[in-house]
Order: C-alpha cells, then structure tokens, then sequence
C-alpha cells in the first residue's frame, strides 16, 4: 500500500515512511493511495471471528510492506486488549462504549497502535525520535499512556491552558520520565497551528527526528475503523431488517473519517451523523458548502471544541470534493451545554445510563434523526468520571475521582512557535 498527500505532490511512499514522517512534505495529510474493499464473506462470518482477526482483515493491507503479518498480529494483541462493548440504552439506541482503554477514552486505540508501530520501526535506529502532539483533551493521555517508557521515543504534548478537565490534565502530566506536557496560552486551535508550525519548519527538521501522533498520522486514524467492525459484529443478530446509523461526538473528525473509510471498505452502514456542540464547523460546510475555520469556543464537550478540523481534508479527499455525494453518507447537528446538561440528567433518569458530555451530544443527534426501520448507535467517547466537574451539574450525588495537580510537572508557553522550537531543540 501506498501513501499520498491530501494536497497534490509527487509524494507516493510506504505506510512506514507517512507514520514517521507524520505530515506530507507540502503540508498536506498523508492518505492511502486506495481503498480496499473487503470480500462478502468476510461480512457474513464476522460473528464467527475473534476481534484480533478482524483487526487484522482490516489493518493489513494498509500496512503491507512496512509490517510482516507476525508484526502487525503482535502489535495488535498488545495495542487492543480491551472491550468496546455494545450497550443497549433506550429503545433501538445503542452506546458503543470505547472507553474501556488504560486512559478510559477512544484514543487509547489508535495511539497505543501507533507506539508499537514506531517501536518496531525505530528499533534499529540510533536516534531518537520526538512525538509532537496537540490535545484538547483525551489525546494526550492516551498518547502519553501509550508511548510512556518506550525507548527511543519523547513525547511532547501541548494542551490550551484552562479548557481541559482536571482529570484529563492530571493523566498527561503525572507520568513524567520520556512524556512533557505544555501548557499553551491559546485554543486547541493554537496547538494544533504550532504543531503544524514545526512540522513545516524545514531547518528544525534537519535537527530532530519528529513524528506527529494526532489523527492527522495515519498510524492514529486507520485503526479507529477497527471499533466500527466491532460493532457490527455485536449488533449484527439485533437488526431484525433495519439500517444502522452510527452517531459520532466530533472536534477534528478522525472518529467520523475512520467510520467512512470502513464504510468504503464494504461495512454494512448506512449511514454517519457528525454531532457537535457549538463548534460546528463541519456542519455548517454540509449545510452551506462553504468551509469556514472559526476561532474554536470552550464547552463542556471540550475534545470536540476545534474551530478548524484537520481531518476536513481527508474527508474531502475521500469524496473527491463531491459535496453531493458526501451528503449521502453523512449528516450533522449542533447542540449546546444547556441540551448537553439536560440529556445527561434525562439519560441517567429515565434509563440509569450515565453519559459524558460528548456521548450526549452524540445521543441527541442520534435520537433527533433516528428513523423507524433504522438501529441507532452513538459513540460514547470518553468515561464520565473525567469529567465529573460537569456531571455534578444534573446529579449532584456523583461521585468525582479525585486528583491532585499540585504534585504534577508542566511547561508554560506562550501562543508562539519560538517557544515551542526552543523546547523542541534543548
């Protein structure tokens, strides 16, 4: 398989080349030259097979020629050893909860894929390589979860000051050893441009081995198709003839693009609902055509608080700017904090099933569009207990996990890059 950029270039590279490098030498994002489509057969035995091979249907011919099979099954039982159980919560809507990882959110699945990626891919190399990454919450501890202790790697990851959760901030900064925290005086969005900063810095390249591991390294994106596979595999005895719909909580849209690419490789949905809070960047271009960036604004659902989502490109790439023929396949909606908080108190009243705040949006979206010959499904992102300061808003009974930032180690920096490329370079 081969890797090209979003953006025209000559670039045509292996699956080993685009990880490392992270973002395509001309800005753009890497993507898979084409898509494979899995056979029938593989459809109607799913139930029959262990979720270790299914992920490796899926994963490998994205990865042929940069992994063996043996590699790419190891990486595999280590990476996934977890459940994404599917939970029945009202009527025909179903939760997929992905938050059974070591950092109890969705992205413990593609970075811990990514580290044992590199891991097999620097082991015979003298340098070492640095991580760059920008969080807005869950990605940096499951980056940092995943990559800690892993040798020949650092990890560098910047999170806006103020507008992640306690909890999330305490994962990503109580490690220490190989993983740095920075706290930047900004916006996810700001994060994101200073990341995006370093990678196009041609001089600080020549200095650094650097990697990137946001949605935007495919090593992060591919395997998110895998929970999708999953699912289907869970609900595939509950249609009874009816479509599933899958509803997905979305900031940068890796989540949503995965979904689509395993869709395009012949999975049985019918179609995707992308629910945002006020950032609603991607559903307005649905709506108008026109993609406009936006300054992002803080919510309770703070993962999905991006102005301008990266992963825009994939999906436009995937469509091939058709607008037409992406409306086909996806849907969007906006919901605020006041219907976050309302349908986290409704939820756990009326069917005693707790949500975080990006799964209710998630929910609402889905129960505002389901159909009656569809199934519903919404991705429940992250657990609620990382965001217990909101929870406590509708059910004051909650019991929070307490955690103790004082004794955790941070960097400050401006909203600038040359106090990132001095970090990046002592």
């Amino acid at each position: 398989m081969k890797y090209i950029s979003t953006r025209k270039n000559n670039e045509n590279i292996s699956f080993k080349e685009a990880v490392i490098n992270g973002l395509s030498n001309n800005g753009g994002l890497y993507f898979p030259e084409k898509i494979p489509l899995l056979p029938l057969s593989f459809f109607e035995d799913i139930e029959k097979l262990e979720n270790d091979e299914i992920a490796f249907q899926v994963l490998q011919p994205f990865v042929k020629g940069s992994l063996t099979d043996q590699q790419l099954k190891n990486v595999i039982a280590d990476a996934i050893n977890f459940p994404t159980p599917i939970i029945p919560v009202q009527g025909n809507i179903f939760s997929l909860e992905l938050y059974h990882g070591p950092t109890q959110a969705f992205k413990d699945v593609g970075a811990r894929f990514m580290s044992r990626c590199l891991s097999y891919f620097h082991q015979d190399k003298n340098e070492n390589i640095i991580i760059l990454v920008a969080t807005s919450g869950d990605t940096g501890s499951a980056v940092a979860n995943g990559f800690f202790n892993v040798s020949g790697v650092s990890v560098k990851i910047l999170f806006p000051k103020g507008k992640i959760s306690p909890y999330q901030e305490y994962q990503m900064t109580s490690l220490g050893k190989n993983i740095k925290a920075i706290e930047v005086d900004g916006t996810f969005d700001d994060c994101q441009k200073l990341v995006k900063e370093a990678f196009q810095d041609k001089s600080l390249r020549k200095k650094i081995s650097l990697s990137s591991a946001n949605s935007i390294n495919v090593a992060r994106l591919l395997p998110q198709m895998l929970y999708y596979f999953f699912a289907y595999k869970q609900l595939k005895t509950k249609f009874n003839g009816k479509k599933i719909v899958v509803s997905v909580p979305s900031g940068n849209l890796g989540n949503i693009t995965a979904g689509l690419l395993a869709k395009k490789m012949g999975l049985p949905i019918e179609r995707f609902i992308a629910a945002h809070n006020v950032n609603d960047t991607f559903n307005q271009y649905l709506k108008t055509g026109k993609f406009e960036q936006k300054p992002s604004i803080l919510t309770y659902s703070n993962a999905m608080d991006v102005g301008n989502p990266s992963n825009f490109e994939r999906i436009e790439h995937l469509y091939n700017q058709t607008l037409d023929e992406l409306r086909i396949d996806v849907s969007a909606d906006t919901f605020s904090n006041a219907a976050t908080l309302k349908e986290i108190k409704e939820c756990y009243a009326n069917n005693g099933y707790l949500l975080d705040p990006h799964g209710a949006i998630g929910k609402l979206a889905l129960s505002k569009s389901l159909k009656e010959d569809e199934i519903g499904v919404f991705l429940e992102t992250a657990h609620p207990q990382k965001f217990s300061e909101i929870i406590v808003k509708t059910i004051p009974d909650y019991k929070s996990k307490n955690v103790n930032l004082k004794e955790c180690k941070k960097t400050n920096i401006k909203n600038q890059y040359t106090d990132l490329r001095k970090i990046l370079t002592t």
